[in-house]
């Protein structure tokens, strides 16, 4: 059986934790990393039983206790322990997921409004699982020589880090940018869980090396805000921070903004005093 989001999430948690993070002496050499499936159910007061058949998916309903006490265990705090419970809630339970949020992204008119207002800042629109719905002008001159425009099919922002050749010599910072990346599909997934769409495309790329090991993984992070270093194609050396605007529940505004780029390409220059003040 198949393992869903939150056999996933224990499998790799447990892999991340050491004896010494828990309290417990080195001992001898281990054949994997990580805790023991005994150790782990010890501390969360289950079997190793029970706990070997969530961690293969053959237990899709665990008890908010069993899952407190899992959390617990584990030393998840915080976003992870929050996004933990999520995945209890959600991915051991498709049966809630809602089919109906499958539904065909489009920009909504107000951001297109917000993309022409922005120009020349270069700005785009993303949707749920990073999906590029639309930008200005000024964004498609510096991505298109990236490669980030060239499968219509496919204008997704992981799909372009992950497949384009491209990408990794284009990206400096690749291998950050493509832990991010995987982190914010995760986060996604986890926040629509009936999208089919969605699923789809996470489906396609878990068949990347690059991207499997990612994202079982499951980190997380919110990257409203990053950076990007580029080598463009035709201005160079750019390290381009970008900030990202929740505009709604699905669709966000990405600016990208950098002083070097301002020095090196006038014309990419932030959004001037007049249109702040007004």
């Amino acid at each position: 059986m198949a393992r869903n989001g939150f056999a996933e999430f224990l499998v790799a948690r447990r892999a991340e934790l050491r004896p010494a993070d828990v309290g417990m002496p080195k001992g001898g050499r281990r054949r994997t990393p990580g805790l023991r499936r005994e150790e782990v159910a010890v501390r969360a007061g289950v079997s190793a039983d029970y706990l070997a058949r969530l961690e293969q998916g053959r237990d899709i309903n665990p008890s908010v206790s069993v899952v407190d006490a899992l959390a617990n265990a584990l030393l998840l705090e915080g976003k992870e322990r929050h996004h933990f419970g999520w995945l209890a809630l959600t991915s051991t339970k498709p049966q809630q997921c809602p089919k109906a949020e499958s539904a065909e992204e489009t920009l909504a008119p107000t951001l297109e409004a917000i993309l022409r207002a922005l120009q020349p800042t270069p700005a785009f629109v993303v949707g749920r699982g990073l999906n590029v719905l639309g930008w200005n002008p000024t964004w498609e001159e510096l991505a298109a020589p990236l490669g980030l425009l060239d499968d219509p099919d496919h204008l997704n922002l992981v799909w372009y880090v992950y497949t384009h050749p491209q990408a990794r010599r284009v990206l400096r910072n690749w291998s950050e940018v493509a832990d991010n990346f995987a982190a914010e599909l995760s986060r996604a997934d986890m926040r629509w869980p009936g999208d089919d769409q969605l699923r789809e495309i996470i489906g396609a790329l878990r068949q990347h090396p690059d991207f499997a090991g990612r994202w079982h993984t499951h980190r997380l992070a919110e990257h409203s805000t990053g950076l990007l270093r580029f080598d463009h194609p035709e201005h160079g050396h750019l390290d381009i921070t970008f900030e990202t605007l929740q505009a709604d529940s699905s669709q966000s505004v990405v600016v990208w903004l950098n002083e070097q780029t301002q020095v090196r390409v006038p014309e990419l220059r932030l959004v001037d005093n007049r249109a702040v003040n007004e």
